[in-house]
């Protein structure tokens, strides 16, 4: 039954009653209720180790460790494993948590281009702790479970039903031949979003490689590989996985699945590689279960000229590759990408910022290609297979912050006063208030080819227009002057007045209550 609108296209797949004797983790954690993404971190924490979970947080305190404060200012990490999901061919979501998270969850996902429906379990205090919640995501897998339309079902606990306990690992591991997967995803436990789709990720590798254990798996839908495959783990742009298969052949390598991959079969297939590229290095869940199958973990990427002979060295090393061989392609991307950096050059001075986990690898990039690059701020935690970019960066004299706060990333950018701001959206709107050009990492540097070649002349182009924009900013900024801040924000139909002695006026007001509380004497209504 539908019970939220169609634009969104929200499905309650499962019914909000009461019933006795279910499965309950929490045993009547009444708590739970109230922590999830606005009690309170520590509640929500303590909720669910009370609720049975401690196993899970201790694995997510290990995989995703905080620090050196709290946690980035972030999205709700779910947005992460969500879209993982819906971007997989024949794979259905289900939903459960708060009413209001799923409906922002599922807004934000269509508003980024998803066209699928999501499942919804609804619940309320009495259901969540009773057990009944538990009983109606049964239900709801069972209705979604079809073989003729779906490979798996994804279930993801969001902050309360996994501070209650909601035990999805009791779920049936597989329907009528449909997988089931469930995972929590709260926001206590799972520090960004691009750390999620490392949870939803690494908990299809796990059951896929239970299967290839098991017996046959299906091959690719494209066939198999006749050459040893490099998995490569990381979003990338579209074209940066085939520029990279060109630098693999005269190894007599190829490149593998893209984990997040786009269909259940292609995890074998992942699974099944000489080596693995941990292109963005935090997938420490997929990480996991590639070691356990044997598999070797590189990372950074190639990226600009070192980056890329660093890489191409490692690979093939892990590959079990001749020297010679690894030297044909190390030449050739050698001669290739230096011609490429003779030919584009940026010249001005930048701080970075961002959450997708390749901030490393940009910042390496630009500082190859001449910029004057002073900062490079990741959402992401330290690993070690982003430990090479670090050092490099450091080494070329560029302060890098691991778990970078907003805080950080506006101070960075008041510090080094740069011709350009590439980060997140506050970031940006921050730099452009200050009259500098400002380009949003996610959109506009992300969301282009990177690796090789390729990534050598995407960038200087754009970051030139930009930073050449610098005077329309300064005219603008000097025309619009003051107007929308402070007693002048808003919509006017005549020329604001001036306020500010009302304001000086409260604010004795306030200060003389304040004064009167403190000395201890009685203040009147």
């Amino acid at each position: 039954m539908d019970t939220h609108t169609k634009e969104l296209e929200l499905e309650a797949v499962g019914p909000a009653t009461r019933s006795e004797g279910a499965p309950v983790g929490s045993a009547g954690n009444t708590t739970a209720e109230a922590s999830g993404c606005h009690g309170g971190t520590e509640l929500s924490k303590a909720s669910a180790r009370a609720a049975g979970n401690d196993a899970l947080m201790d694995r997510y305190e290990n995989d995703y460790p905080k620090g050196p404060h709290d946690q980035p200012q972030s999205m709700c990490p779910a947005f992460g494993s969500l879209r993982v999901g819906l971007r997989m061919r024949r794979v259905a979501t289900i939903l459960s948590g708060s009413a209001c998270c799923v409906y922002g969850l599922t807004f934000t996902s269509h508003f980024y281009g998803a066209k699928r429906s999501v499942g919804y379990v609804p619940f309320n205090s009495e259901t969540l702790v009773t057990g009944k919640l538990y009983e109606d995501i049964v239900e709801a897998v069972h209705k979604m479970a079809d073989p003729a339309k779906f490979d798996a079902v994804i279930v993801t606990n969001l902050c309360v039903p996994t501070a209650s306990g909601v035990p999805l690992q009791m779920l049936p591991k597989q329907i009528d031949g449909v997988r089931i997967v469930g995972i929590d995803v709260p926001g206590f436990g799972v520090p960004t979003h691009a750390e999620a789709k490392d949870v939803l990720s690494g908990a299809m590798l796990a059951y896929a490689r239970q299967e290839a254990m098991d017996g046959p798996v299906l091959p690719p839908r494209d066939g198999l590989n006749d050459k040893p495959t490099v998995t490569l783990v990381g979003e990338m742009f579209p074209a940066d996985p085939v520029v990279i298969g060109g630098m693999l052949e005269p190894m007599g390598l190829a490149a593998g699945p893209t984990v997040p991959v786009r269909e259940w079969r292609e995890l074998y297939a992942a699974l099944d590689c000489a080596a693995v590229a941990g292109i963005h290095p935090f997938y420490t869940s997929a990480f996991r279960e590639f070691k356990a199958a044997g598999r070797k973990i590189v990372g950074s990427a190639p990226i600009g000229l070192e980056g890329t002979d660093a890489w191409l060295s490692a690979i093939g090393e892990a590959c079990g590759v001749a020297a010679d061989r690894i030297n044909i392609s190390r030449n050739a991307m050698y001669g290739a990408i230096s011609a490429a950096l003779d030919g584009n050059r940026i010249n001005g001075r930048i701080t970075l910022s961002g959450y997708e986990g390749s901030e490393l690898l940009v910042g390496r990039l630009l500082k190859e290609l001449g910029a004057d690059l002073r900062y490079v701020g990741t959402a992401c935690p330290k690993t070690p297979y982003s430990a090479a970019d670090a050092e490099w960066l450091e080494a070329h004299g560029v302060e890098v912050r691991f778990r970078a706060s907003l805080e950080q990333d506006l101070a960075a950018f008041e510090e080094f006063e740069p011709d350009l701001a590439i980060g997140t959206t506050p970031v940006v709107q921050k730099a452009k208030e200050k009259a500098t050009p400002a380009l949003y990492f996610t959109n506009l540097i992300s969301a282009r080819p990177l690796m090789g070649p390729a990534g050598t002349g995407s960038l200087p182009g754009m970051i030139a227009t930009a930073i050449a924009n610098k005077d329309r900013f300064l005219k603008m900024q000097d025309f619009f002057e003051g107007v929308g801040q402070g007693d002048t924000a808003g919509i006017w139909q005549d020329v604001p007045e001036d306020k500010s002695g009302y304001r000086a006026k409260y604010a004795r007001t306030v200060q003389k209550s304040h004064n009167a509380v403190d000395n201890g004497e009685s203040v009147g209504c």
